[in-house]
């Protein structure tokens, strides 16, 4: 009889996991975080409102995209205003009245964000609130009441608006008086106007340089803007056009201030209802 030979079963052998190539894993970090400060800088970015300045248009808490390409590029569009002052722009134009813009004060890396009211070679002047450009006043609708709901992020303080808290329907509110304003280019925005105040109510006439702009919050009397000094922390008058970090497009969502970090359930129930997709185009009418 003959014996059958078997070949021995093949021994199983562990594959060696591939090493990280670090290398790679930091480029590619890189050219993604490059990215996204290129689109921040070039395209658009998110913004907060951390202040009143722009009611009722756009209440603390809001948040919202700002297109940084409308008005070309220059030392301000960088996410991070790092760079010098430089004069002039890439591509560059103009604003329109009533569009609301991002400002970088000078000699500041704040971001400000107010509506531009006057353009260069305007004479523009501010007489008992009411905003005259080159000699006529803007037009004004008749003060109308409107009720902002009040949260924590839009308090309602009696210090900035005296007797303007309300009760009504089991909830607070704040009862303020709107003006809606229209430009001479037939775009029209709400202001609210508390009534004359001596710091604000009356500016000017002042001629706006060349290359300048002028803004204004939309609540006029709580607005630190080309109307106050810089020592005061307003803007100090026009300014530079190269000082335009972008336009604000549309509001994303808005939180009324009643969120806690820890409890994801806090950050739905503080989202405000009907604000997320509002557009901040002013209105053209004619």
């Amino acid at each position: 009889m003959t014996a059958s030979l078997t070949e021995p079963a093949p021994v199983a052998t562990k594959k060696s996991k591939p090493a990280t190539d670090w290398v790679a894993e930091a480029r590619g970090i890189f050219w993604l975080v490059l990215a996204v400060l290129g689109f921040h800088s070039l395209i658009a970015k998110p913004f907060y409102i951390p202040s009143e300045s722009m009611m009722p248009g756009l209440l603390v808490g809001d948040r919202l995209v700002v297109t940084k390409f409308p008005f070309g590029w220059s030392y301000v569009s960088p996410s991070f205003h790092v760079l010098p002052f430089m004069h002039g722009r890439l591509f560059g134009h103009l604003p329109e009245r009533g569009d609301i813009v991002i400002i970088t004060p000078p000699g500041s890396s704040e971001d400000y964000i107010k509506r531009v009211i006057g353009l260069p070679g305007d004479t523009l002047e501010v007489k008992q609130g009411v905003v005259f450009l080159n000699g006529t006043a803007v037009k004004r609708a008749p003060v109308v009441e409107r009720r902002l709901p009040v949260d924590a992020n839009a308090p309602c303080n009696d210090s900035d608006y005296p007797g303007a808290k309300v009760m009504s329907g089991g909830r607070a509110w704040c009862q303020l008086p709107i003006v809606r304003e229209t430009m001479p280019n037939g775009r029209s925005y709400d202001t609210i106007d508390l009534g004359y105040d001596w710091r604000v109510d009356d500016y000017g006439p002042i001629k706006i340089p060349a290359g300048h702009v002028f803004v204004m919050g939309d609540n006029r009397d709580r607005s630190a803007d080309s109307r106050v000094s810089t020592a005061d922390r307003g803007l100090g008058g026009p300014v530079p056009w190269e000082n335009l970090g972008g336009r604000a497009e549309f509001i994303t969502f808005s939180l009324d201030g009643s969120s806690i970090w820890w409890n994801p359930i806090s950050w739905l129930t503080a989202l405000r209802g009907g604000r997320a997709g509002s557009s901040l185009h002013a209105s053209r009418h004619g």
